[in-house]
């Protein structure tokens, strides 16, 4: 294999350190400003499940503890502990859920802003490591970007305000850093073991699946142990697991203190379970999001480097281990209801540098004809990936996923208005949306869901349905109901008798609507003046809001606002 040609060939000669410098911060900055332009297609969108630990960020930062409302259960209603408290932060430095920054809402534009900063640091670890294995580690950086700026699933989830960039950041750095110790034949030196540790802590942190990547440096320990002292080796990898521990199992400990649990009561109400040898069938799904033939034409790129013995072999092996791991981590987590490959962030991270990595041997191979017919059989494989990618950009800009705005103006604003039309003073609203929600309602959220709310997580997590419906109607008895589908279906709360029995529907009906309890309503007069305004108000928000699905929904966010 000739040392020059694409962005994949191997080191070279040391060059002025200012200069490297330079090209290094232009790729990265330049592979997150294509990012940034991707996600401007969303616009002001925030998906709800962030706005449920902006809920709780809000609180922390109050001091109301981790709860969803202040005066609530404490209930870990969030899985991404890590992001939550740089939200904390945010809140305490006044950058985020207090107003405006350059005229835009700091709720929209702070975790967007941290989003991006994340991906610029997935492409400084994507730098860090090229420079072990590459003459052109910056031009490597920006094929990085590049392909990670045309990826829908990424993109979206980097600027929804949930916590995958962050997750992807952690994956990246632990890769990095093996790549690099690797490179410099130090896999084994114990601080190497102790970084990847408090890596792995940090995935796990930010996302509970995260944990698993605890086993990726001892992996490459073993792949590679014959090249160092088992003793070296064996007390790195011990240093990695104990560096892992001291955090993750302080975090634990610190769980099942607060909140008698030792996983987030998430997990339990999405009754997540040990996978099956037919949940890695999922894994098709990320090369099916990827294209057949793109994924084709990569693995037989993958597979003609290791058969014939490429000088960037061992680098080639860990990113390897690296995308399989996090293909494994995506599959055991099951199926996303919100779709576009949610839990995939850091799976495209890795394979945005192993595409740009083979691509770089594959044309620092070929000479003359065969550099053209590589790059011409690229695009054409690359065609119907990128036709997919932008269709599917199009229709989450026309449709995004369950904006938060949405939610906290039609559910927690429009139930303000109802109540104050009632004069309800304290109640509680049964809904299944429940971020924006909590961030606007004077009224005590109920969880449909079950994601905030420990008993109804334990009932639905579990199907006891009926004993859901029985705890609900006969026990919680909420003052105001919301519902929609799936969640009508999957509760079967619309189809109870107890709905027709103790509530007036105001607004809609059958599987999706609102209701308010009959013993709330002082007089028939009182609900026919609160049904007016439902007929006004609530349809005239939902005009506003389907014309603005990528809108924010004022400066600021506040219980007790009214439409």
């Amino acid at each position: 294999m000739t040392e020059s040609g694409g962005p994949g060939s191997g080191p070279g000669p040391a060059q002025p350190a200012g200069a490297a410098r330079l090209r290094a911060f232009g790729a990265v900055c330049a592979g997150t400003a294509l990012v940034a332009v991707h996600g401007l297609l969303y616009g002001n969108w925030l998906v709800d499940d962030a706005a449920i630990t902006f809920a709780y960020a809000r609180d922390v930062a109050d001091g109301a503890g981790p709860v969803l409302q202040p005066g609530g259960d404490s209930v870990e209603g969030f899985s991404n502990p890590a992001w939550l408290l740089l939200l904390v932060l945010g809140k305490l430095l006044r950058l985020f859920d207090s107003g405006t920054i350059l005229g835009v809402p700091d709720y929209v534009l702070f975790p967007k802003l941290l989003g991006l900063l994340c991906t610029a640091g997935v492409l400084a670890a994507w730098h860090h490591a090229a420079k072990g294995f590459s003459r052109r580690p910056a031009l490597l950086t920006l094929g990085a970007g590049a392909v990670l700026a045309v990826i829908p699933s990424y993109v979206l989830w980097t600027v929804s305000g949930l916590e995958n960039s962050l997750y992807a950041l952690a994956v990246c750095w632990l890769a990095a850093i093996t790549l690099r110790a690797l490179a410099r034949n130090d896999l084994s030196r114990t601080g190497i073991g102790v970084q990847a540790g408090l890596l792995a802590a940090l995935a796990a942190l930010t996302r509970p699946d995260g944990a698993l990547y605890v086993i990726a440096y001892p992996l490459v320990l073993l792949v590679f142990v014959r090249r160092h002292r088992l003793p070296n080796a064996l007390t790195a990898g011990v240093a990695s697991l104990v560096a892992f521990a001291v955090p993750y199992g302080g975090y634990l400990g610190w769980r099942y203190l607060e909140f008698g649990r030792l996983v987030p009561n998430t997990a339990i109400a999405k009754g997540q379970d040990f996978p099956s040898l037919e949940t890695f069938a999922l894994a098709g799904d990320l090369l099916a999001y990827a294209g057949a033939w793109l994924s084709l034409l990569l693995a037989a790129g993958v597979g003609v480097l290791l058969a014939k013995g490429s000088p960037r072999r061992d680098a080639l092996s860990v990113l390897l281990l690296f995308l399989g791991l996090s293909a494994v981590v995506f599959c055991v987590l099951g199926p996303e209801p919100n779709g576009e490959l949610r839990f995939a962030t850091p799976f495209w991270a890795i394979g945005a540098l192993l595409l740009v990595f083979v691509l770089g041997e594959a044309l620092a191979f070929a000479r003359g004809i065969r550099r053209l017919a590589v790059i011409g059989v690229v695009v054409l494989a690359s065609l119907p990936t990128f036709a997919a990618f932008a269709d599917s950009a199009r229709r989450h800009a026309e449709a995004p996923i369950v904006p938060a705005c949405l939610v906290a103006e039609r559910y927690g604003r429009v139930f303000n208005g109802y109540a104050d039309v009632l004069g309800v003073r304290e109640g509680t609203l049964l809904v299944p949306d429940v971020g924006g929600t909590a961030l606007t309602s004077r009224l005590r959220v109920v969880d449909l869901v079950g994601l905030t709310h420990a008993r109804i997580a334990e009932l639905a997590g579990s199907g006891d349905h009926a004993g859901l419906r029985d705890y609900l109607f006969d026990e919680v008895k909420p003052t105001f109901v919301h519902t929609h589908q799936p969640w009508s279906e999957i509760s079967g709360i619309t189809a109870d008798p107890r709905l027709d029995r103790d509530y007036h529907p105001l607004f809609e009906g059958g599987p999706k609507g609102d209701w308010v309890r009959k013993d709330a309503v002082p007089s028939m007069a009182k609900l026919q003046e609160v049904r007016d305004y439902a007929e006004v108000v609530t349809h005239r928000v939902l005009a506003e809001r389907a014309g603005s699905l990528r809108g924010s929904c004022g400066a600021v966010l506040r219980p007790g606002q009214t439409p």
